[in-house]
């Protein structure tokens, strides 16, 4: 890890462990609940802990470091821009931004962008969009406009789109929520076809739902929605949020069945790890609806972003990380599924993009992960069901053998304990 043994620990972070997540408890918001362990640094694919223990990151933060911690391009980037020019706002040009959203358009195969801060703010944005474009291009009445998203999904923590989810606990006492959201059945196409009415604006899905569990849908699923949308007149959003930037083993997972949505968002790796940077990419049809003043972000389309987001897909297409992680990812997850475990339910994924669901009536992804934590690998459950794996891009493979090995050690502990509980 030369990155992180090369910077002295400075005075403000030498408190141990125990004091640091004791202040975290007692001063922050308890919305969320992380595993027991406080990490200080890291270089590529690994990063340590306050008392320079080193872990192997399999989390990326749901896919935000996907060309590993600090990569130098990247940090070079954000250094010399920010001492050259770091906000704006979108009172004035600058020379960076414009540079981005071409590149954007021209990748996503759309015409324009609009740029934002996290992935929950580009979502919001094209909802946005959709809404008004129809009411003021499809003739939908005032207020009446309708949106189909998935069960299952997962397009950000925001009122509106909180109204979309169909977890319990994401909804509980936030209502009441916005008018005019639709639920169906994830990769059933049928369905999408007969919840459309004359006032759907919009179907918004995720090719492949991460925290609904690494879902794949069926093969030639995205394909059959794009071919019912247009039919009905109802504009295609994907979210690429998590499985855009080469995740999956191509730029946009949707490329993998050749769709072109009407919009696309993006976030999480444009940043490069470094900052939220997020985007929402659009037909000319749709993206009209805006004028001046309708929408907007103090932050978004900063300079400091912009060269960050352009050096993240410099390393992306330089590096071959996109047709590396579909090779990789391949063989990944190959080696997981011939682990012999009767934990294990299901493994599946695309490219560098893979669920493990555990047999809960035995134990909990919860305490597979946190096995996994003492084996020095960072994972992450979802719902107690499944262990997230999206290691970073560029893990060197030799790498991986490593952490499978691990894995299967954890698995077999876990048996263990469930026979001598039994």
């Amino acid at each position: 890890m030369t990155n992180a043994t090369r910077v002295a620990r400075s005075p403000a972070n030498s408190s141990g462990a125990a004091d640091l997540i004791d202040r975290e408890k007692r001063y922050g918001a308890r919305n969320y609940d992380p595993l027991p362990v406080v990490l200080s640094r890291g270089d590529g694919c690994w990063v340590l802990d306050v008392d320079g223990r080193g872990y192997l990151d399999l989390m990326t933060a749901y896919s935000a470091v996907s060309f590993g911690h600090s990569h130098p391009r990247i940090v070079a980037a954000l250094c010399a821009q920010a001492q050259r020019l770091g906000v704006t706002s979108r009172a004035y040009y600058n020379d960076e931004l414009p540079l981005l959203l071409e590149r954007l358009a021209r990748l996503t195969h759309c015409d324009r962008v609009l740029p934002a801060n996290g992935g929950a703010e580009a979502v919001e944005t094209a909802i946005k969009a959709v809404r008004k474009w129809a009411y003021k291009v499809k003739g939908v009445p005032h207020d009446c406009a309708e949106i189909i998203a998935c069960q299952g999904n997962f397009h950000g923590r925001t009122l509106t789109i909180t109204g979309l989810s169909t977890e319990a606990q994401y909804r509980d006492g936030f209502g009441p929520f916005p008018a005019g959201l639709v639920t169906i059945p994830y990769g059933d196409s049928a369905a999408l076809e007969r919840a459309i009415t004359p006032r759907t604006a919009a179907f918004l899905v995720e090719p492949i739902q991460g925290e609904g569990g690494i879902v794949v849908p069926p093969v030639g699923y995205l394909a059959r929605c794009a071919e019912i949308c247009r039919r009905h007149n109802v504009l295609l959003i994907c979210d690429e949020i998590q499985t855009g930037m080469g995740r999956t083993g191509a730029f946009l997972a949707c490329e993998h069945e050749g769709v072109r949505p009407d919009g696309v968002t993006l976030g999480k790796a444009l940043g490069g790890g470094l900052l939220p940077v997020s985007a929402f990419c659009a037909r000319q049809e749709l993206m009209q609806v805006f004028t001046p003043g309708d929408h907007g972000s103090t932050f978004g389309g900063n300079p400091l972003a912009s060269a960050v987001a352009m050096a993240s897909l410099d390393v992306l297409f330089d590096e071959h990380l996109i047709e590396r992680s579909a090779e990789v990812g391949a063989w990944f997850i190959e080696q997981l599924r011939a682990i012999r475990s009767p934990l294990v339910r299901d493994v599946r994924g695309r490219g560098l993009f893979i669920g493990m669901e555990i047999d809960v009536t035995r134990v909990s992804a919860r305490s597979v992960v946190e096995r996994l934590l003492a084996h020095g690998i960072l994972s992450k459950d979802t719902h107690a069901t499944v262990v997230r794996f999206a290691p970073p891009l560029n893990i060197p493979r030799d790498v991986l053998t490593w952490a499978i090995g691990e894995v299967q050690a954890v698995l077999a502990e876990c048996e263990r304990d469930v026979a001598a509980a039994a």
